[in-house]
């Protein structure tokens, strides 16, 4: 009895230090516990059509802990900056980060995406971020499809994270938070759109799962803050309060000096997910400008310690905290939605009226349905400014496009017995 009692005991202990485990034990994720990186460069993980019409090959270098025995590893894809018109694989923020998570036992990938759009413009720049959304699913795909026949990469693919620099934040917030198609056509065309390959794309590996489970947000923001919903994943944002390229807060994000479309940055996003529950960490860098880890080396070791809290956390790891939030500058509006059904006078749309051709180069049409006539028209940007009205006693009017630039537009019209309706317009 007592050899059986001294088994149980035995056994209890083992049985206890196994649930005791974490995945951050030896300080695994935590610290750089693998003085060595290897890097695997050129890696093929699909192809895809450029804006120019050509076809390119999308390759990632991928950055291993260098003997490292770990089966179920994390993965971190990155993707680099640049305004979707420059950037590389290989820019020296992005290999810094590789670099630094490996070293703490994640496996990292730095990719490739289609960059390239002209004119300037927010149609161009929709479209531009759509094709990097895709081609960053094309390597997530890439991961499941290697874990369910070589498995050469040991990825445990319940803890696949996405993030990257400036643009490549930009992608990865809208892989993780752009998911209806309605969401999207306020911006191009559903016609546009599945000639685009529609969200999921055909940059590599079809019919594999673009699932991920967290985000890591340097700089970054989303078109449209109301995409983020109750439920979606978890995200770490850092962002500079006086970024005059991506804006802090909800503002217009320049492409080469060119201010092309409103945006919803890191203080809107912490708002939204606050509000709606989003697990979420952010980190504000006071008084500086766009991506400035990626020049200074102090700046760099914040993010670092910073993006390590939030993964050391989302793995259900204790640790202690590295670089803790601190307070976001200002206050953030979450302004009316203006897609998939909502309208800037919800619950309010009375009246229905023909609008016609739309999306338009010049000319838009409204003709009112029903007995009473149009008393006003106004334009609105999507943050419900105005941008022109016109004041009317008729059934029909046609409207110039004028000096209003290219991009996705609200029209409010207001009828002779005083009801409203919305609905959306495109400037080509």
């Amino acid at each position: 009895m007592k050899k059986i009692y001294l088994l149980t005991l035995a056994l209890i202990g083992i049985l206890g230090s196994a649930q005791a485990q974490t995945p951050c034990d030896n300080g695994r994720y935590y610290t750089e516990l693998f003085p060595n990186v290897t890097i695997t460069n050129g890696v093929q993980f699909g192809s895809n059509t450029t804006w120019t019409g050509s076809n390119m090959n999308l390759k990632m270098d991928i950055y291993e802990p260098t003997g490292d025995t770990e089966t179920e590893r994390p993965l971190i894809i990155w993707a680099h900056g640049g305004s979707f018109i420059a950037g590389t694989r290989t820019d020296g923020d992005i290999v810094a980060l590789a670099n630094a998570f490996a070293k703490k036992g994640f496996v990292c990938v730095s990719i490739d995406y289609r960059t390239g759009m002209f004119p300037i413009d927010s149609i161009n720049a929709v479209k531009a971020v759509v094709r990097a959304t895709q081609d960053m699913k094309g390597s997530i795909r890439f991961f499941y499809e290697d874990r369910q026949n070589s498995n050469t990469y040991k990825i445990d693919t319940n803890n696949i994270i996405i993030g990257g620099s400036s643009a490549g934040a930009v992608t990865a917030l809208h892989l993780a938070y752009l998911n209806k198609d309605c969401e999207v056509e306020q911006y191009i065309s559903n016609a546009a759109l599945n000639a685009m390959g529609g969200l999921e794309g055909t940059s590599g590996s079809p019919g594999y799962s673009t699932n991920v489970h967290a985000v890591i947000n340097l700089c970054g923001a989303l078109a449209s803050y109301g995409w983020m919903e109750s439920g979606d994943i978890p995200f770490c944002s850092l962002h500079g309060d006086d970024d005059g390229t991506v804006p802090y807060n909800t503002d217009e994000a320049s492409v080469a000096g060119f201010n092309v479309i409103q945006m919803d940055g890191s203080r809107v996003l912490n708002e939204q997910a606050n509000s709606v529950g989003i697990q979420n960490n952010f980190y504000t860098h006071y008084g500086a400008g766009h991506a400035v880890y990626a020049s200074s080396a102090a700046f760099m070791d914040t993010t670092i310690r910073f993006v390590t809290d939030f993964l050391v956390d989302h793995l259900v790891c204790s640790e202690p905290i590295l670089q803790p939030d601190n307070t976001p500058t200002g206050n953030a509006v979450l302004y009316p939605l203006t897609y998939c059904g909502l309208g800037i006078n919800e619950g309010k749309i009375e009246i229905k009226a023909n609008i016609f051709p739309n999306p338009s180069n010049n000319l838009i049409t409204v003709q009112l349905e029903g007995t009473s006539k149009i008393h006003s028209i106004e334009i609105l940007d999507l943050s419900g400014r105005s941008i022109e009205s016109f004041d009317l006693n008729a059934s029909e009017y046609t409207f110039e496009k004028n000096g209003i630039g290219s991009g996705t537009y609200v029209l409010k019209i207001t009828d002779s017995e005083g009801r409203t309706g919305t609905s959306r317009i495109i400037f080509n």
